[in-house]
């Protein structure tokens, strides 16, 4: 019989700690003088005493989590926090539906970036930060699931990686909880020097935090219904992507970095492979720019860099819409969107070391069939790549499709348009943000989708940002009788 009693104890407490940031946007709201600050002590009272209730009603339970407990936990967690985010953007004067607002926290927390909100330029500055806040704590919180918690669940290949996040992480210190809570500070570190370079090249000490906490989680959020595009400034533009692209790389990484071993990032397979496949796509991107659009090389560059790295990392700003520059460029962005960043990152989509993990290990058995007699050993990061990776990535990646194809009928069926719910099936899935078209593209929103569409779009997020085996497992009759 599985025991519950952890499973709460923890989800209590994750609760009680989600309540207690609603303080923040309360007191920002207040400072400006905004009437809606009263929104966010409600939802704290109400939110914190469900939590508080659920942690006493678990006490004295055994702290210590097993296998399935943890596969429980993590999914609660992830569907449980968005509900309770929801409730300041139900009670605010938005006037959000329920559905529109478990959509906007579900968007938050997974780091999608894709909004139902409309005038984000009027909206209360309690509620924008709020949205930032769930961006960051949602990037922390994959960060540490991807060293700690999926290579354990050995979910989607993501078992490569747990002699990398423990044997190695414990030379750096001498136990997880220390790694996470280094990793939160360096986390913390970077998003304190990003606000501060907004606030540098010209941005209001509001909307540098608000874009830093954004920019570091590779969320999207904004404060404008323009995005980053609002300010039309390089500077802003590039401090941005920066810190993007550090979101994108493995934070584990950092850490070896710091303690000593300087060429960490640059002996990674997986860091050099994502940062040849980005400059190779904005040098594309911006070719096509200059021949077939007339842009200039510079601003082929800046803004074919930015977005291509907004959207291939799961960020979702856009500089501009990129949707009226053609379909090449439109195809383009759709099928970058699902390459992601790296493992151990806050990006997301279907991540780099996968795709190398296919091409090795199709690389071997295609030398194999040539050379039957030959030993042809897929490696990565000079090790072997066990079988069990090889499939487990196989299998995560046909599973993918079998999923992007399948709730795109389902969501084509609520009245949709097949480009709309395509494309909002696969941003959704990759945890990217923007679709196509003019509904959900970078100039839309997702408020005119059906509520149906829009409880889906939340269910694909929520596995997307999982890796998808974590959610499925739960309908299988195994896991229950354990």
């Amino acid at each position: 019989m599985l025991d519950l009693r952890p499973v709460f104890y923890a989800l209590g407490a994750f609760v009680c700690m989600l309540a207690v940031s609603m303080l923040i946007p309360a007191l920002v709201d207040l400072f400006f003088g905004h009437p809606d600050w009263p929104t966010f002590l409600i939802a704290m009272f109400v939110s914190g005493s469900f939590g508080i209730m659920m942690m006493l009603a678990t006490q004295g339970s055994n702290k210590q989590l097993n296998l399935r407990q943890a596969f429980l936990l993590t999914i609660s967690v992830w569907i449980i926090l968005p509900a309770i985010a929801a409730l300041p953007m139900a009670f605010s004067i938005l006037d959000l539906s329920y559905t529109d607002a478990y959509f906007e926290a579900m968007s938050g927390l997974t780091t999608t970036g894709s909004t139902v909100i409309v005038g984000l330029d009027d909206a209360p500055p309690g509620i924008l930060l709020w949205r930032a806040i769930l961006q960051w704590l949602g990037g922390i919180g994959v960060v540490v699931m991807a060293i700690a918690i999926l290579p354990m669940l050995q979910i989607g290949g993501m078992q490569l990686f747990k002699t990398e996040s423990f044997d190695t992480s414990e030379k750096i210190l001498p136990r997880a909880g220390q790694i996470s809570g280094a990793i939160s500070g360096l986390y913390v570190a970077f998003t304190a020097i990003c606000a501060i370079l907004m606030m540098l090249v010209g941005l209001s000490p509001f909307d540098a935090i608000v874009h830093a906490m954004t920019s570091i989680a590779t969320g999207g959020f904004s404060t404008s219904d323009a995005s980053i595009g609002q300010y039309d400034s390089v500077a802003v533009e590039m401090v941005s992507m920066t810190f993007i692209l550090i979101g994108s790389l493995p934070f584990i990484l950092y850490l070896q970095v710091l303690r000593g071993r300087t060429l960490a990032l640059w002996r990674d397979q997986q860091v050099k492979t994502f940062l040849i496949a980005l400059l190779t796509l904005i040098l594309v991107v911006a070719v096509w720019l200059m021949v077939f659009k007339g842009f200039t090389i510079t601003e082929a560059l800046r803004y074919g860099g930015f977005n291509i790295v907004s959207i291939m990392t799961g960020t979702g700003y856009a500089s501009t819409d990129y949707g009226q520059w053609g379909s090449f460029s439109v195809t383009l962005f759709f099928f970058v969107m699902f390459i992601g960043g790296c493992a151990g990152s806050t990006s997301c989509g279907i991540k780099i070391f996968r795709f190398q993990v296919l091409f090795k290990s199709m690389k071997a058995w295609i030398n194999k069939t040539i050379q039957p007699n030959g030993v042809f050993i897929p490696r990565y990061n000079g090790s072997p790549i066990a079988r069990d990776v090889q499939s487990s990535v196989l299998s995560f990646l046909i599973l993918f499709f079998v999923i992007l194809i399948a709730l795109t009928f389902l969501i084509s069926l609520t009245g949709v348009d097949w480009v709309t719910a395509f494309s909002g099936v696969g941003t959704a899935l990759a945890n990217v943000g923007p679709g196509l078209g003019d509904i959900i593209g970078p100039a839309g929103t997702f408020k005119p989708l059906p509520d149906t569409a829009k409880w889906l779009l939340s269910f694909t997020m929520l596995i997307g940002r999982l890796e998808l085996f974590a959610v499925l497992v739960l309908f299988t009759p195994t896991f229950w009788r354990g």
